[in-house]
This record gives structure tokens, C-alpha cells and sequence, in this order.
């Protein structure tokens, strides 16, 4: 069997070529010698099969990865400790890439501190400056962790979208209107929820008032109250409904259901006394 297995990764990493196009320009084939089938289902689960000896290495920080990106972090008592766990950490990282047939770019590494103060970092001898904020897979983190630029750039989004539904919904059944609130407009806010779903009281508001307008438009309904919308609609509010995905994933956590890192992300006192409530 596992010889199988074997003879399975050989044929499946050998023989392959790939090539690249400018304009109507083709070039010529060339073979793939390093890396994992791009657009694969397994190429994912290679890549991180490749690099998971990279974290044994590092010590001074934690590492979080999400296949191709590596995001060490720390909390420290100064910012300059901060600042030199993270330079020991980097030059880790890009000796174990480069010794691994990998090149790391520093130019697309950047650095965010828990303050407003501009600081630099030596990173693989380039210097990072700190930023107030920066996009990691897909979220906007900002230094003080409110998410409102993420959440601003969302609801941007989201009003564009509305005001073009609201342009063509009286061309469109109810059906369809819904359909699009659905996959265009609320969807906005399916990405990531539980990490942002602790925003300030006025996004939250904001938020709401994109979700009781797209309501309206769709029902035609200028009448009625947020609430009578959502029963109409037989849905609940954007944050409810973040709500109700953090509770699963606490019971899913309590029932050992999800995988061990979660475990580290919500911990329970004393799972014996731990109980859930119900939010109305």
C-alpha cells in the first residue's frame, strides 16, 4: 500500500510543464521543478505537507499560517521587544526558504504594532516601516483591532450595490430581488463574521441601516419597521446572525467537533459548569 501511495506523488508531481502568456505571446514549455500544481485540490495540502517542518524552527514567536502566508506575532511589554522578536523571526523564516528552494519577498512583508507611532523593523535587510493597517486574507487589520476601515470598506461595497438594485427592482420580480439582496448585498458580510462581529455600536448601526434599506427595496415596503422587514423576510439582522455562528462554533468546541486550534481560540473555564444561552 504504501508503495501505491508512493508511485501515486511521483506521477502526480512528474512529467508536468507549464507556460506563460503576454498578450497573444506564448512562450515555450518549460518543466515544473519546484512548487505545487497551481488551481490543484491537493496542491494546497502538498504545499503545507512541504513546509510543515518550517515551524519546529521558530521559536522566539508563534507563526500563524494559511498556506503561502506566514504571519509570526507576539505580545510583548515594549515595543522594542516586540520589534526584535519579530527581526530574529524573519531572519529564521527567509533562511529556511531559501535553504528550502523557496524565495521569500520582503518587499511584501509588513508590520503592524498595537500604537499610532511610526516604527521600523529590519526585515531580511530591507527596512518596514509599521502601518496603522494592512490586508490579511482578505480582512483589514488595524492596530487598535476595531475593524472599522474593514467594515467601512464592506458597507462601500455593499451601498454601491444597493443603489444599483435600486435602479433596476422595478424591472425584476420579488424573487429576483431577493436573490440578488442575498448574493450581492448581505453577502458582504458572510466573510470572516466572528472576527470582526465585535465592532463599535455605530457600524453595527450602519450596517443595519444598509440591511432595513435593501429590505425595503426589495419588498417595496417603506413603511414598515426593521423588524416587521425581517419577519417578512423571515431572516434575522447581520449581527444576530453572527450571533448565532459563534454559538455554533462554541458548541461545536465544547463537543470537541472542530479542529484543535479552535481550541486555543475559545476556551472554556470549567467545561463542567459550562453552559450556553440563548439569544432573542
Amino acid at each position: 500500500m504504501e508503495e501505491r501511495s508512493l508511485k501515486f506523488l511521483i506521477s502526480y508531481f512528474t512529467n508536468r510543464v507549464q507556460k506563460v502568456r503576454i498578450n497573444n505571446t506564448y512562450s515555450t514549455l518549460k518543466n515544473i521543478i519546484h512548487g505545487v500544481p497551481q488551481g490543484s485540490v491537493l496542491g494546497p495540502l502538498f504545499f503545507n505537507i512541504y513546509i510543515c517542518d518550517l515551524f519546529f524552527f521558530v521559536n522566539d514567536t508563534y507563526v500563524a499560517n494559511y498556506a503561502d502566508d506566514t504571519t509570526p506575532y507576539i505580545a510583548e511589554d515594549t515595543i522594542p521587544e516586540v520589534i526584535e522578536a519579530l527581526e530574529n523571526c524573519s531572519k529564521v523564516l527567509f533562511t529556511w526558504f531559501q535553504n528550502n528552494g523557496m524565495k521569500a519577498n520582503s518587499d511584501k512583508s509588513h508590520l503592524i504594532l498595537s500604537t499610532q507611532e511610526v516604527f521600523e523593523a529590519n526585515i531580511n535587510n530591507d527596512i518596514i516601516y509599521s502601518s496603522n493597517s494592512k490586508k490579511l486574507l482578505g480582512i483589514t487589520i488595524d492596530s487598535k483591532l476595531k475593524f472599522d476601515e474593514h467594515l467601512t470598506n464592506l458597507c462601500n461595497k455593499a451601498s454601491q450595490k444597493l443603489s444599483a438594485l435600486a435602479r433596476v427592482s422595478s424591472y425584476m420580480t420579488l424573487p429576483q430581488k431577493r436573490r440578488i439582496m442575498k448574493a450581492f448585498i448581505t453577502s458582504q458580510f458572510g466573510y470572516c463574521p466572528l472576527v470582526w462581529m465585535f465592532c463599535s455600536r455605530n457600524m453595527n448601526n450602519r450596517i443595519n441601516r444598509i440591511h432595513e434599506r435593501s429590505l425595503r427595496i426589495v419588498y417595496n415596503d417603506f413603511i414598515s419597521t426593521f423588524s416587521d422587514l425581517l419577519q417578512k423576510d423571515n431572516s434575522v439582522s447581520i449581527h444576530y446572525r453572527n450571533i448565532q455562528l459563534l454559538c455554533i462554533e462554541i458548541f461545536k468546541v465544547r463537543h470537541q467537533l472542530s479542529p484543535d486550534i479552535m481550541n486555543n481560540v475559545l476556551k472554556f473555564k470549567d467545561m463542567k459548569q459550562c453552559r450556553f444561552l440563548c439569544c432573542t
